[in-house]
């Protein structure tokens, strides 16, 4: 890479899933780079992927693909890939989006990033960006990523609580994206831990009603499906209107856990240790994807005494299929509601906006006759 190149700053783009972009924007500027954040997925979007896409691949290669393009029309010199060695088609992804690229006539760089090698992809990744092999630059560009994960997934939480409770709605969203812009903004650990604190402090401003009858429903499924609010057809701000408060079994900072931070800086059990724990004996080993987590979910949900469980996946994903194939014989041994939605660029709101109020419905009705049982019972041993 020669000083020219380094002098016009070079400009790097992933796809978006989520507010992930928020934590590589961070490690990229860290070493020098200009984060290009492309347009939020749109249905532009959707409609780019899906015209330069086989048919039966699944929505979350279209949305990637398009955000690509989207991308290089808007000046990007490269565009990076999470690629992965294991059983999910997403390891092939990688290599037919640069091909697709190339046969469109779009000439960015393609790079690659393996996740699941730990620190020493992330390492080499951005050694292979910048031809820069400062291990300190390198070791603080990972760390405030790492630490804007953590950070945006602790805020997210924060947002589903009020949301399910707030007076006024959409009070809390307004909220969440101002705290999300001090999140961005934030250079070091210790401007991080300041934003974290004010966005915090933004989100619990909001007015809510304690009072509230609150569901608590948990989702699982195809992790870019469950994080990124345009696949899964801002899933959450629905649920949250109906008053129910989402937590997401599948995370970034969750799979961070597992596939980056070292064993001795963890504490307590991970999320995939936990599906192989409890997956069993419905799940014996790890058919790929998000699968083993799902059924694990199920299990853990139920644990909890969670009021219900969703659970998302694109249209033709194995794994999500297999899944979806197992929970039939799970309900036999869990008395928990679970709702399989099925997302695709044909997927209409209308229809989904109802499978959901029905979901909600049920739910609610559920956890008022055993409020009731309760009260009976403990009535009768009162006499």
């Amino acid at each position: 890479m020669t000083n020219q190149e380094h002098e016009k700053k070079i400009k790097v783009a992933f796809p978006h899933m989520g507010t992930i972009y928020v934590a590589w924007a961070a490690a990229l500027k860290k070493m020098g780079l200009e984060p290009f954040v492309p347009p939020y997925t749109s249905k532009r979007t959707l409609s780019l992927g899906t015209k330069n896409s086989p048919e039966a691949i699944c929505l979350p290669y279209k949305l990637i693909l398009g955000n690509f393009i989207e991308a290089i029309e808007g000046g990007a010199d490269y565009v990076a890939m999470i690629t992965s060695p294991g059983i999910c088609r997403l390891g092939e992804y990688g290599k037919n989006i640069k091909t697709v690229l190339e046969d469109l006539g779009y000439h960015a760089n393609y790079i690659e990033l393996s996740l699941y090698d730990g620190f020493r992809g992330m390492y080499d990744f951005l050694v292979n960006l910048t031809g820069s092999k400062n291990i300190i630059r390198i070791m603080r560009a990972i760390n405030i990523a790492v630490r804007k994960v953590f950070a945006l997934d602790e805020l997210q939480n924060f947002l589903s609580y009020h949301r399910a409770r707030e007076i006024n709605f959409g009070d809390s969203e307004r909220a969440y994206k101002r705290a999300l812009r001090y999140v961005m903004d934030a250079d070091t650990s210790r401007e991080l831990k300041k934003a974290l604190k004010k966005g915090l402090s933004e989100i619990s401003n909001v007015k809510i009603d304690p009072n509230r009858e609150v569901l608590r429903v948990d989702l699982t499924g195809e992790i870019y499906v469950v994080l990124d609010d345009f696949a899964n057809q801002n899933i959450e701000r629905e649920l949250g209107k109906l008053g129910v408060q989402v937590r997401r079994s599948l995370t970034v900072s969750g799979f961070l856990r597992d596939a980056i931070i070292p064993k001795m800086c963890k504490r307590g059990e991970t999320h995939l240790e936990r599906a192989y724990r409890m997956a069993k004996p419905y799940l014996m080993r790890d058919i790929g994807g998000d699968a083993l987590e799902c059924i694990s979910d199920v299990m853990y949900a139920e644990q909890k005494g969670t009021d219900g469980l969703i659970h998302v996946s694109p249209f033709t994903c194995m794994p999500e299929i297999m899944s979806q194939n197992i929970f039939p014989k799970m309900r036999e041994d869990v008395n928990l509601p679970i709702l399989s939605l099925i997302m695709d660029e044909q997927t209409g709101k209308a229809g989904y906006i109802t499978r959901l109020e029905a979901f909600v419905d049920l739910m609610r009705r559920k956890k008022r006759r055993k409020s009731m049982e309760e009260s009976k019972a403990e009535q009768t041993a009162a006499r």
